[in-house]
């Protein structure tokens, strides 16, 4: 689990996600301890499904993919956040996040992306951290800028379109 000063970030297990693809959010709440949920905190069912199918032939990976994200003083999961797998050979690693709308606008998915790139520098094999946006001006890219991260270019997504690729690449300790 990463913790921030106001999020629990809780690694999704199998469990988990199973009862995230059955929609079965008294087991989910069960499996978090309790938690209450927010109104609209899952934006991507079907990237849930995805992971999950994924996670039962790649237990060994579940740290570099999702996390649910709990608001530790409303005791809710308010989204979810993650990687996009492995880094790879390269040293690059993908973030992604989400947040529900009536706990955005709190500087909370910053929060939760910052938590991640430091997840990730601490593995020395990591050296470069993506994320991809919409390709319009929106608050992912301020997040992003306000964690360092540079932006690269456009670029055609099979599935999303255009969208804008940004990178923070691991600063060089002395």
């Amino acid at each position: 689990m990463l913790q921030t000063e106001r999020l629990f970030l809780v690694p999704a297990n199998l469990p988990m996600l199973e009862a995230i693809a059955e929609q079965d959010w008294a087991s989910l709440s069960a499996l978090l301890g309790g938690v209450d949920m927010a109104e609209h905190w899952l934006h991507f069912p079907e990237a849930m499904i995805w992971m999950r199918d994924f996670l039962r032939e790649h237990q060994a990976d579940i740290r570099w993919w999702n996390y649910l994200i709990i608001h530790r003083a409303d005791v809710r999961l308010i989204g979810t956040c993650g990687y996009k797998g492995t880094p790879g050979f390269d040293g690059e690693v993908e973030i992604g996040y989400e947040i529900a709308e009536s706990y955005q606008g709190n500087g909370l998915a910053t929060e939760a992306a910052r938590a991640l790139v430091e997840n990730a520098f601490s593995h020395e094999t990591v050296k470069l951290v993506l994320a991809h946006t919409l390709a319009e001006k929106n608050a992912s890219n301020a997040l992003l800028q306000k964690l360092g991260f540079q932006f690269v270019g456009e670029h055609i997504d099979i599935e999303d379109g255009k969208i804008w690729e940004w990178r923070l690449e691991r600063t060089p300790t002395v």
